[in-house]
């Protein structure tokens, strides 16, 4: 059976309910499916019709694209918040809302009472992450691209990645949040970013499946999902991430005390190919993100999920009010010149109180807009 319209019709976000799992697709293909807040406003309302609705036993999120340019998600859309945070002559913050609103739909996934499945077939960064991340199954492809590229516009790797990002080992978390590295799909599996890597293929005819589903049965929900979108046998065991692991330790293993600083210390005597790649690409980012993002990595791993996401909002506050953020999207997305003017330029000029200043919350504990997570 399929129902159309569980709440309204929305142009950036389709909804259709197919034997009683509801499958919603962010439906903004030439954006790459990214974020806007009316996006995220129709899906805070979708959830909670579904949390509600008895007869919706799982939720399918997906995104539109063709076969030829496929894309969960880009992330946020940044060139809307960058000129909201460029009008804001009066420190109003309107662009906080934004984040405030897409952190509680974050975790209102990762805390769903139902099976959530995220279909990765594509583009996956940044607010998709957030998106993804807290689903029960998280579905790659070979055509996945996922990143957590946030340093490289004066921001961290937020939408719950200081606390998601611990699955791995330190050193791989450090390498992908402050570098903004992409992964594979099966990258992504190996690493547990994902929990199957299939061929793109196979999630075309996983409506046909779901209308096979036999809730009777007496099987959870979860295995019957498992049994539509997770083929016997995953495509493409080899993780390119694997043949890496080796120099990612040995650089990025050695900050217990010095920071990004000493990671750009390690590579630069590193005459191979992929460390002078690693260092150019941490030289062109926010200096001051970067050691942020360390700190906020580190102290994830020892913090609750709620908690991540009032740190990483209090860093977003601040990147964005004082910080490099605008600069960098304005030099990378909006003038595209690649030359970003941030401050201060190196990480050499980083200093620890101004660290301090991006980790310190701006509200008191129980003054927090996300205090009630």
């Amino acid at each position: 059976m399929r129902t159309q319209g569980l709440l309204r019709d929305a142009p950036e976000v389709a909804l259709e309910v197919v034997n009683r799992v509801a499958i919603v697709t962010l439906d903004r293909p030439r954006a790459l499916n990214a974020l806007s807040h009316d996006m995220i406003a129709l899906l805070a309302d979708i959830f909670a019709q579904c949390a509600a609705d008895d007869a919706i036993a799982a939720v399918v999120l997906r995104g539109a694209g063709t076969a030829e340019k496929p894309a969960f998600c880009a992330g946020g859309d940044v060139r809307k918040l960058y000129h909201a945070a460029r009008n804001d002559p009066h420190h109003e913050t309107p662009w906080l809302k934004f984040f405030i609103d897409e952190y509680r739909l974050d975790f209102t996934i990762h805390r769903f009472a139902k099976p959530v499945v995220a279909l990765m077939d594509g583009i996956v960064m940044g607010g998709g992450m957030g998106l993804a991340q807290g689903a029960s199954l998280r579905i790659a492809t070979e055509h996945t691209r996922m990143a957590m590229p946030e340093t490289r516009i004066g921001l961290l790797p937020d939408v719950g990645a200081t606390h998601f990002l611990r699955v791995l080992p330190r050193e791989l978390a450090l390498y992908v949040g402050l570098t903004g590295a992409r992964l594979s799909g099966a990258d992504a599996r190996s690493v547990g970013l994902a929990d199957a890597c299939v061929p793109s293929t196979w999630l075309r005819g996983f409506v046909e499946r779901l209308e096979k589903i036999r809730w009777d049965d007496g099987a959870p929900a979860l295995t019957h999902l498992k049994r539509v979108f997770v083929p016997c046998a995953n495509i493409e065991r080899h993780a390119p991430l694997d043949e890496l692991r080796a120099q990612i330790r040995r650089h990025f293993a050695v900050c217990v005390t010095g920071g990004v600083e000493r990671i750009a210390a390690s590579l630069a005597t590193d005459d191979s190919d992929w460390a002078r790649a690693t260092l150019a690409l941490i030289e062109s980012h926010s200096p001051t993100m970067l050691e942020v993002t360390y700190h906020a990595l580190l102290r994830g791993r020892q913090m609750s999920l709620a908690e991540c996401f009032r740190m990483e909002l209090g860093v977003v506050y601040r990147a964005i009010d004082d910080g490099d953020f605008v600069e960098g999207v304005r030099a990378l997305i909006i003038d595209k010149d690649a030359r970003p003017r941030f401050a201060p330029t190196t990480l050499a000029q980083v200093r620890a109180e101004r660290v301090q200043h991006f980790l310190s919350s701006p509200w008191r504990r129980q003054m927090h807009p996300l205090a009630d997570l």
